[in-house]
């Protein structure tokens, strides 16, 4: 069961190293997924992205996990709230998108920040 269980701690970071390396490959195309009221939209999306990445990085080392994960969960909060939300909250059945995006970041970013509680090991800034 523990070797099932373990499992977690390698495939937990796997979608954020895909999903940075991504950002950083297309910013420029998914600068149009960015809100039109959010300025700097490329940038956004390569600064996003080297931070997906880095938190992969450093849940796959263990150094400074803690940090990490806890930047992360509170990156993909902002995500929910930034950009899924408004689509979200609009209705019909354009809404739907949008809602499974709300709603993925959230538990993504529930799943961080419990990363950051309980696996993360002692050696980030963060008490």
């Amino acid at each position: 069961m523990n070797a099932i269980l373990s499992l977690g701690r390698w495939l937990f970071p796997l979608p954020f190293a895909i999903f940075g390396i991504m950002h950083l490959m297309t910013g420029a195309g998914m600068a149009g997924m960015v809100p039109d009221y959010m300025p700097a939209k490329t940038i956004l999306v390569y600064l996003s992205g080297a931070g997906l990445l880095g938190a992969a990085i450093s849940m796959y080392i263990g150094k400074y996990d803690k940090l990490a994960t806890t930047l992360l969960g509170i990156m993909l909060i902002l995500f929910a709230v930034m950009i899924h939300m408004p689509g979200a909250m609009a209705g019909g059945e354009e809404s739907a998108g949008p809602m499974g995006n709300l709603l993925k970041d959230l538990g993504l970013a529930g799943a961080a920040l419990m990363y950051a509680q309980n696996m993360a090991r002692d050696n980030s800034v963060i008490g």
